[in-house]
């Protein structure tokens, strides 16, 4: 069999990774990196325990640093390990630190990248993650985009070799939870997910966005990321002051899911929540000036906020037009990205 080293190291790319590595079985040598980006227990090993993953083989346990510091860690170990397997790919998700350490490290030893989440574009390379999706798919000799847009984005940028359509593997993972849900009836409360660095590193923005929250006359429920709990706590905020926000430890992927099925409305800033939130056909608010996701975008499904907080209230109360099935595919992308892997590989 064909051996795949596959890099991962934080919460989405776990999510990507599950349905994949059910497609492998029996047909990959499969051979999994954690990076450990996602190094707190709640944002990591809760789940592998819960999708029925197999331990990494390697864990790397780099945690958090600058991007440079953090990326250059796991370059060096990454090396060591491909080095030493000898792999005849190495495979990568999205656009994390982990995602550019795995990709550099392939291609200097001139190993096949496969890159699963290629081409799509949020415009703003002030974003890192739009850094390092770019790097990887120039690098790339195998790319899997999830949408149209994406293979237009990737055409635009001269990348046209062995780039495929195959939908997106995390509505793989939406369509499993899906069948585990409670019929019970849908709540009336706001969930909410906020962790990115230009949300959460001012104190008078996450001050305003958390009191924007507590002022919506509706229960709002906040899985906090240990990043923006650990900011809160440097800047002396207080969360007992926002009596209408519930503050929750990290959820497990199918416990998140269930809030998001019984949750009237998403705010996050999240990339991969959003797309989550359209696959589960869930209105949603980004706090940020842009999306990768330009099609959860029609209809209202999803509404950009970024300066102007204050339109939150009013934001959550339109109502969504048309919704339009099976953007991000019907369910089955990790087979047929597994099928064109081997084909690719063995030709």
């Amino acid at each position: 069999m064909k051996k795949i080293i596959s890099v991962i190291g934080a919460r989405p790319q776990f999510i990507k990774h599950a349905p994949i590595e059910f497609a492998f079985k029996e047909k990959v040598n499969s051979i999994t990196i954690h990076t450990g980006q996602h190094y707190d227990k709640r944002m990591s090993q809760v789940f592998f325990d819960e999708l029925d993953m197999s331990p990494p083989h390697y864990q790397l346990s780099v945690g958090s640093s600058s991007h440079g510091e953090q990326t250059g860690k796991m370059m060096i170990e990454i090396e060591k390990i491909v080095n030493e397997e000898k792999p005849d790919a190495l495979l990568v998700y999205g656009d994390t630190n982990s995602t550019l350490a795995g990709a550099i490290v392939a291609s200097k030893l001139h190993i096949p990248i496969i890159h699963v989440e290629a081409g799509l574009r949020s415009f703003n390379k002030k974003m890192p993650e739009e850094v390092n999706r770019i790097m990887t798919d120039h690098i790339s000799d195998l790319l899997f985009a999830p949408t149209d847009p994406a293979i237009e984005n990737l055409q635009n940028e001269g990348i046209t070799k062995n780039v495929y359509k195959t939908g997106d593997v995390m509505c793989d993972m939406v369509r499993i939870a899906q069948e585990r849900m409670n019929d019970e009836p849908s709540s009336q409360f706001i969930l909410t997910t906020i962790h990115r660095p230009y949300n959460t590193d001012d104190k008078e923005r996450i001050f305003t966005i958390l009191s924007q929250l507590n002022s919506l006359g509706i229960p709002v429920k906040f899985p906090i990321h240990p990043r923006t709990k650990n900011r809160l706590k440097e800047f002396g905020i207080d969360t007992s002051q926002f009596e209408n926000v519930e503050f929750l430890e990290p959820q497990s992927y199918f416990d998140m899911m269930e809030l998001l099925h019984h949750a009237k409305c998403l705010v996050t800033d999240s990339g991969g929540m959003q797309k989550e939130a359209y696959i589960a056909e869930k209105k949603c608010v980004t706090v940020r000036s842009e999306t990768e996701w330009l099609g959860t975008l029609k209809n209202g499904w999803n509404t950009l906020i970024f300066d102007n907080l204050d339109e939150l209230a009013e934001v959550i109360q339109q109502p969504v037009g048309e919704y339009t099935p099976n953007i991000y595919g019907t369910g089955q992308a990790a087979q047929e990205i597994t099928d064109i892997i081997l084909k690719h590989l063995e030709a």
